[in-house]
């Protein structure tokens, strides 16, 4: 996805890290984040390709009757399977890959200089040669695990076993040329992030 005289950052972290936080506060900054979350959900609107392959691989039944991706009943299945987790994501990382090519070319043709591209499985997917640099969003292991509580719902058992079914948050962190610790209040964090863009920025000018 690199492309001349543009300046693509990856960002990513771990769930309920803080990442979509992270990325309102660049937008406010001007800089235009494409989601791989949300290019996800495109790739498999009803009738795409991609989610007449996971009806295949994953039975009918993770379809729902309007046609659209069950997206729990899913993810049930793949968070419990490592194999069926990368079963998925070799159907969906190439469609996601096309669908970001896409939106990088469209903000390259405006004459865009910095973008974000926010991916939870930028490392994971192998994806980093996609963007210049990474930024990781990091946060404590205890105030990982009660968001992600709160915010799924869920008891500390299940949060916990989602937290371990991914790359730890410190090995993800080691992948970064700036970390971004959202491990305090909002505003901690939007001041933090402030300074890293002034000095980024300015440092960008100098290049």
């Amino acid at each position: 996805m690199i492309r001349p005289g543009m300046r693509i950052i990856g960002l990513t972290g771990g769930i309920a890290s803080g990442k979509s936080s992270v990325a309102r506060l660049l937008e406010e900054r001007g800089v235009p984040v494409i989601d791989a979350d949300q290019l996800a959900r495109e790739a498999v609107l009803p009738g795409s390709p991609a989610l007449e392959r996971i009806a295949a691989a994953f039975g009918r039944e993770v379809i729902r009757d309007d046609g659209t991706l069950d997206r729990k009943r899913l993810g049930a299945l793949v968070f419990a399977d490592a194999d069926k987790r990368r079963q998925l994501e070799a159907i969906l990382h190439p469609e996601i890959r096309r669908l970001g090519e896409e939106q990088i070319e469209r903000a390259a043709v405006a004459g865009q200089r910095v973008l974000v591209y926010m991916a939870p499985l930028l490392i994971e997917a192998g994806a980093a040669d996609r963007v210049d640099e990474i930024w990781v969003v990091t946060v404590r292991p205890e105030i990982q695990l009660q968001r992600l509580m709160a915010r799924d719902g869920i008891d500390r058992a299940a949060a916990q076993r989602i937290i371990d079914s991914q790359m730890p948050l410190a090995e993800k962190a080691a992948h970064g040329r700036v970390l971004i610790d959202n491990s305090g209040t909002p505003q901690e964090t939007r001041q933090l992030l402030a300074d890293i863009w002034k000095k980024e920025m300015v440092n960008d000018e100098r290049t």
